[in-house]
């Protein structure tokens, strides 16, 4: 299956190449067609049983990167389709194409570059990869070139840079610790740090593993280091905005976990643990308290993201193998949901103008497809059956439960109901209701009602009833995360 890698590292590169170069229709076809092949391409690794590997060792898929291709692959497929009928033409043609062949190559770069932070094998090319999402990403934040656009893709240069230098720092005491038993040079494959951790030293890993959870959770957005995740969420064009959340948040969560195996065989799993508790418990009391008083629709779902992180954090603090299959499923129920979330975002904003929560009423009314299924996407990030956050969440608890870790769980439950209450009552109050005369019924753009459907079919696929070959992949990548026995 080394095929399936080497094909993964060519589509979205040139995707973005044909994106920027070739006529705007192409460009958008040239966009669908990756993502669409991306995923497909991803769904054979599922069944493999053992890792596959290519280009002499330097890319590697294993069930827990497979799990994580999968969240960052269909989000792209969606959102290739969604950002087809996102982008309308505009009075000025010359501009329009301009800003197409930028937005398409900036969308096909972004997701290659998370693609392949997920099958690169070793932490050096992690760290690489994951500074070229910030770089591409960035820019694709800034690329409406607004004040607003503008001060948000700098504050989260500013913070995800320092955020990514602590992380190269981490990249480079994890380095040092697998000097006395590899020597001073080697390269930092997963495998080889993963045979050697039993050896290193244990301060020097556990001070890599808190700088690599602070350098990537200022990526990912746990709490206090997610203060560029709001504003960048709400500034970027929507298309951006389900991939910084669905995927990337995911991506920078990978990247602790991968730090997380290592530190589990070199210190025992009771102190990085404790570490993600932390984390965990302060993004999701911060994101609970915030969500309940939002104006912005994207702020809103942009601080959902955050709650959620925080769950992922509070899952692998559990020590039951049942919380963190929960986890794993919460990252690719998260995808949907989250992507579907803001797709219809997006749809609003295309339809009346505004994203100002105040503003928008009727919203059923208004878009009579669009409206229902982002009702359905925001029950679905408040767990509600038969959504994959029901299941993923109820395997979370049950972890934790059975850890024991009562009161955590407790806390746990009870910040993530306020949390739904908050979204629940800005849906209810911008979905339901009588629709204002002046708006026209109907949809903008049935694309961008295809991304949604996929992506609600996907949240309810992994709820009602998972593929056993999924459940299975789920189960071994929870397994790599366990301690060894």
């Amino acid at each position: 299956m080394g095929w399936a890698l080497i094909t993964l590292t060519a589509v979205g590169a040139v995707a973005a190449i044909v994106s920027w170069w070739a006529p705007p229709r192409l460009g958008h076809a040239t966009t669908v067609a990756a993502g669409v092949a991306s995923f497909a391409v991803s769904l054979p690794l599922v069944a493999r049983t053992a890792p596959t590997s290519a280009l002499g060792g330097w890319l590697r898929d294993d069930a827990l990167s497979t799990v994580f291709l999968l969240a960052v692959s269909f989000l792209y497929a969606l959102t290739s389709i969604f950002a087809v009928g996102y982008l309308h033409p505009g009075s000025d043609r010359v501009a329009a194409a301009r800003y197409s062949r930028r937005l398409f190559a900036g969308l096909n770069l972004f997701c290659w570059s998370m693609v392949m932070a997920v099958i690169v094998n070793g932490l050096a090319l992690l760290w690489v990869s994951i500074e070229v999402t910030t770089v591409v990403s960035a820019l694709l934040v800034a690329i409406d070139d607004t004040e607003g656009a503008t001060e948000a893709a700098w504050k989260y240069v500013l913070i995800a840079s320092m955020g990514l230098g602590m992380a190269l720092f981490a990249t480079i005491v994890m380095y040092q610790a697998g000097t006395t038993v590899f020597g001073s040079g080697y390269e930092l494959f997963y495998p080889k740090l993963l045979a050697g951790a039993p050896h290193f030293s244990a301060s020097i890993v556990r001070l890599s593993f808190v700088l690599a959870v602070v350098g990537f959770g200022t990526k990912m957005g746990l709490v206090p280091v997610h203060t560029w995740l709001p504003d960048a969420h709400s500034e970027a064009p929507t298309p951006v905005s389900a991939l910084l959340s669905g995927s990337l948040l995911a991506v920078a969560f990978y990247a602790i976990l991968r730090y997380f195996q290592i530190t589990v065989r070199a210190v025992g799993p009771e102190f990085p643990r404790h570490v993600l508790l932390g984390f965990g418990l302060a993004s999701l009391a911060l994101a609970a308290l915030y969500l309940a008083r939002q104006r912005d629709l994207k702020r809103l779902f942009a601080y959902s993201s955050v709650e959620h992180m925080g769950i992922l954090a509070i899952g692998m603090s559990f020590a039951a193998p049942i919380a963190i299959v929960g986890v794993l499923l919460h990252v690719l129920a998260h995808a949907a949901a989250k992507g579907t979330a803001f797709f219809g975002a997006g749809s609003f904003l295309r339809k009346l103008g505004t994203k100002d929560i105040t503003r928008i009423a009727g919203g059923v009314g208004a878009l009579p497809l669009s409206g229902p299924l982002l009702v359905l996407a925001v029950l679905g990030l408040c767990a509600m059956p038969p959504g994959g956050m029901f299941r993923s969440e109820f395997l979370i608890v049950s972890g934790g439960l059975s850890d024991p870790s009562d009161a955590v769980v407790a806390v746990l439950v009870v910040l993530v109901t306020l949390a739904s209450l908050g979204l629940v009552f800005y849906a209810s109050s911008t979905m339901l209701g009588a629709t204002p005369d002046n708006v026209v019924r109907g949809e903008t753009s049935a694309a961008m009602v295809v991304a949604m459907v996929g992506g609600i079919a996907g949240l309810i696929l992994l709820g009602v009833h998972p593929p056993g070959v999924l459940s299975h992949l789920i189960e071994r990548a929870a397994a790599q995360l366990g301690a060894p026995t």
